[in-house]
């Protein structure tokens, strides 16, 4: 930048910055070994001064702004010859301009021939701060833009300096390919009928049957808006079968459809080297491109960055449509002002985790929208490393989701009556049994067993049924303890403490499972407070859960209860119902040994069978 030309964007800050600081002089001033040197300056007359009269000189290294109310009076500045001589410094503020890596370059300052005791207002130190700022963003726009530049310039060199590279631009809206030469007779093309412009189809004639579709698909990606375009495919020309490299990126027009597909094509037959150093190019191109894309309002999400402390610093235009505020009015912690109150402590929690650790941000919040209302959004950020790995920059994002959220409230307002709906047919069923046994006496007992059963499916279906936020139960999570937990509560004894002990292993536990496992178990508890263990006061029963490869093992064992003498002489129809759920519908095995100290059932299970639906996803059924 130094003895660079002046420049229209750094003019208007200095003037700006002296307009509202109502000061006669502003520069924006570099300082380099020997001197400072003015990219732009009011009143000050000159294009430099030396480094050892330079009051920016000492504002640069301070990371707060620096301020002199009178020069006269400062002993820094007393003697200085800008002070005693023209143009008679009395009055100085100056806000550091540093690099995101933290180095100091200069200052934007303003200066007065007058005294200030009062110095700057607060107004006038927020806007020599914002200005500052933007001087960096004009800075670090230079710096991106001479990086694509060389970037550039590098990859033409490669081109002319390879003779196995070839470069195409398709005009998608007309079929129009132009190609060099190289390229035509890579493809096996006349080159004259490549330089004038031919259908895409007189390009891919050549291209391998056994790569055709592939290429079609990456094409189609790259037209899709997934990211560039980047193939490797076999040409066919003159019986010749060779690879090829083509890299490109699509063009979009302001509606969002694809217009242009420019690109190279590199034959990578025998040079799998410049496979590679061509990636490695590509690499560092994209990278210059994106942060380019950046600053310059290409991104169609609202984009956002800070610097390593969290200080926002940069919003795109999305940002600014989307919110309707002034620009520059949510830099810095203004930004908190849009967020719903609601949100803003739990926002700014988990933004102080990611600072602190330099974990990936990711919340959802809602933002206040330029209509006034407040619409969900998807933050996101990363944080930036340089090669010590040191935070250099956070960038973000906000995606609006508030349509998605709605669609979700809809959906889970539906699953909540049906499931509603669900609990009050159990409710229904367990009356009509009750109402049927008061009329035919002889079945009073199979109506009581009947209703526990049901009573069973009930809170099988309890537990596993969606919940809000307000309806949820509070019986832990999802899982085989917590679900056999609360199945045993009605067996407490009488200060509630569990008589069925339940160790081992946990396991994710889901809706598919639940009725098989709560019909196996109420059975069992059923049986064992009838005739068993549960019976006895002093009686428990030990259920032990253990992950055994792809097995899962539940042992119930019964203590302290009546003695047995040996097996019943037939099965009933609790036990036939246990033995069906699990071998029907769990696809396990289940044995008994009638102990003479208590009985004990093993139930083999596949690891699977308690969570099918996760397992069939993780299958991709």
């Amino acid at each position: 930048m130094l003895d660079t030309t002046p420049e229209a964007s750094f003019d208007d800050l200095a003037n700006l910055a002296a307009r509202l600081c109502d000061a006669p002089m502003a520069a924006v001033s570099l300082v380099d070994a020997e001197r400072q040197w003015f990219k732009a300056e009011v009143g000050l007359g000159v294009s430099e001064t030396p480094r050892p009269t330079s009051f920016c000189a000492h504002a640069m290294v301070s990371d707060q702004p620096m301020v002199v109310t009178d020069a006269e009076q400062d002993p820094r500045f007393a003697d200085n010859p800008l002070v005693t001589g023209a143009p008679h410094i009395r009055f100085y503020a100056g806000y550091p301009l540093k690099t995101p890596e933290g180095t100091p370059l200069g200052a934007l300052c303003v200066l007065d021939h007058q005294a200030r005791p009062q110095g700057l207002t607060e107004l006038q130190a927020l806007a020599l701060q914002t200005l500052a700022a933007q001087v960096m963003t004009q800075l670090e726009l230079r710096r991106a833009l001479l990086d694509r530049d060389r970037s550039e310039k590098t990859a033409r060199l490669a081109i002319e300096a390879s003779a196995y590279v070839g470069a195409w631009d398709w005009d998608i809206a007309s079929d129009r390919v132009v190609a060099d030469e190289r390229f035509a007779r890579m493809y096996g093309v006349d080159p004259v009928a490549a330089r004038e412009g031919a259908p895409i189809e007189v390009f891919r004639a050549s291209v391998h049957p056994d790569d055709a579709d592939r290429l079609g698909e990456d094409i189609q990606r790259a037209l899709d808006g997934e990211g560039p375009f980047v193939s490797e495919y076999r040409l066919v020309v003159d019986g010749l079968a060779r690879w090829v490299l083509a890299r490109g990126r699509v063009e979009y027009d302001r509606s969002g459809a694809a217009v242009r597909l420019p690109g190279v094509a590199v034959d990578i037959t025998e040079r799998k080297q410049i496979e590679t150093d061509l990636a490695e190019t590509a690499r560092a191109l994209s990278e210059s491109e994106t942060r380019f894309r950046v600053l310059a309002d290409a991104m169609p999400q609202m984009v956002w960055s800070t610097q390593p402390d969290g200080f926002h610093d940069y919003y795109n235009a999305r940002w600014y449509e989307f919110t309707g505020v002034p620009v520059g009015s949510t830099d810095g912690e203004g930004w908190s002002d849009i967020f719903h109150l609601d949100d803003q402590q739990r926002a700014w929690t988990a933004w102080r985790h990611s600072l602190e650790t330099g974990d990936p941000y990711e919340i959802e919040y809602r933002l206040k929208h330029h209509s006034g209302a407040y619409r969900w959004t998807l933050g996101r950020a990363v944080a930036i490393h340089d090669d010590d790995g040191q935070i250099t920059r956070w960038f973000g994002t906000c995606t609006d989701i508030d349509e998605l959220k709605r669609l979700e409230q809809g959906r889970e307002l539906v699953s909540q009556e049906l499931s509603h709906r669900i609990k009050n047919i159990f409710a229904v069923v367990t009356a009509l049994v009750a109402l049927s046994a008061r009329q035919y006496p002889e079945a009073k007992a199979f109506s009581a067993s009947l209703r526990t059963r049901i009573a069973a499916l009930a809170r099988a279906h309890e537990f596993v049924r969606p919940h809000t936020e307000t309806s949820k139960t509070t019986i832990g999570a999802t899982t085989l303890h917590a679900f056999l937990a609360d199945l045993f509560k009605p067996y407490a004894d009488e200060v509630g403490l569990p008589r069925v002990i339940i160790d081992g292993d946990d396991a994710v536990f889901d809706d598919q499972a639940a009725t098989s496992v709560a019909l196996l178990f109420h059975e069992l508890a059923t049986n064992a407070a009838k005739y068993g263990s549960l019976s006895q006061k002093a009686g428990t029963v030990l259920l032990n859960t253990v992950r055994d490869n792809d097995r899962f093992i539940l042992t119930w064992i019964e203590r302290d209860g009546p003695r047995i003498d040996g097996p019943p002489l037939r099965s009933g129809f609790g036990s036939s119902l246990a033995t069906l759920s699990v071998q029907g519908q769990l696809g396990g095995k289940l044995d008994r040994e009638w102990n003479a100290d208590g009985l004990k059932v093993i139930v083999d299970l596949p690891s699977t069978a308690l969570s099918r639906r996760r397992a069939a996803i993780a299958g991709g059924i």
